[in-house]
């Protein structure tokens, strides 16, 4: 936009296009752009809980057609003038939060920045489009120790991760220990419970060719060797272990044993009989 001086006196503004000027007694004083502008400002201010900071604050700015003649001739330096006022509204906005609060407010301080500066520079001949917070860079030590804050806490998640890592991993094993050994007591059972029923049929064998009762405690006995031979055995199969046996007299044990023999050995002649 051209601005028209007749007689050293504002006469007129001019727009884009074709315009006459009276020579002489008119003279063009200047000319002023209504397209947007930007202003980048650096502030430096501290927080609330004292740490130092810089600021990057940018303005956008223009000059608005029906109020040429304020923005020509009430300022003379418009750069110098926001830039002043960026500094009057961030040192009194940022004092008053924490550094943390900085980072999570900045739109919050950006819209500040634009309301007071639409308000203030309304009066010269400016609107402002927008305002932004670019950059917030805290002093150097301080972003050391914000960078080994966040390492150490990550660090503590990491931790915090692999315990309950290790947590399931401990009770799931501990889960299969527990299904492992119950299917080995079925098993055991089960087997107990063949070698029983086997006794049961010749117990029965027995019976028909001696005549004579057998005793239940007979049978628990019986059951007894077995399971006596069957940890020996174990003992005996399983490598690198510990285990001590300690001799005792074996007289009730071969009396039973000599019992079992005989008691299968007829067993086996009845079946070879019916034969």
């Amino acid at each position: 936009m051209g601005i028209i001086e007749r007689l050293g006196k504002f006469n007129r503004v001019l727009g884009p296009g074709l315009n006459f000027k009276i020579p002489i007694i008119e003279r063009v004083a200047g000319k002023e752009s209504v397209r947007i502008r930007q202003l980048d400002v650096p502030v430096e201010t501290k927080t609330q809980d004292n740490v130092f900071v810089n600021l990057g604050v940018s303005v956008q700015f223009l000059a608005m057609q029906d109020k040429i003649f304020d923005a020509f001739y009430r300022l003379t330096d418009v750069n110098t003038q926001i830039t002043s006022y960026v500094y009057d509204v961030v040192r009194g906005e940022v004092p008053k939060k924490t550094l943390d609060e900085v980072f999570e407010t900045k739109d919050e301080l950006a819209q500040i920045i634009k309301g007071d500066l639409s308000e203030s520079m309304d009066t010269f001949g400016y609107s402002i489009v927008k305002s932004l917070i670019t950059d917030i860079d805290p002093d150097a030590n301080v972003k050391e120790a914000m960078n080994q804050i966040n390492a150490t806490e990550r660090l503590r998640v990491a931790a915090q991760n692999e315990a309950e890592a290790d947590k399931i991993r401990q009770v799931k094993s501990a889960e299969a220990d527990a299904e492992a050994k119950k299917l080995q007591g079925e098993g055991i059972a089960k087997q107990r419970a063949a070698i029983i029923e086997g006794f049961k049929s010749s117990i029965g064998d027995l019976k028909e060719v001696t005549g004579s009762d057998v005793k239940t405690q007979d049978v628990m006995n019986m059951v007894m060797m077995v399971q006596y031979f069957d940890a020996l055995r174990d003992i005996g199969t399983t490598g690198q272990n510990n285990a001590v046996l300690i001799p005792y007299g074996a007289g009730g044990a071969n009396e039973i044993l000599q019992q079992m023999t005989q008691a299968l050995v007829a067993a086996d002649q009845i079946k070879q009989s019916k034969k």
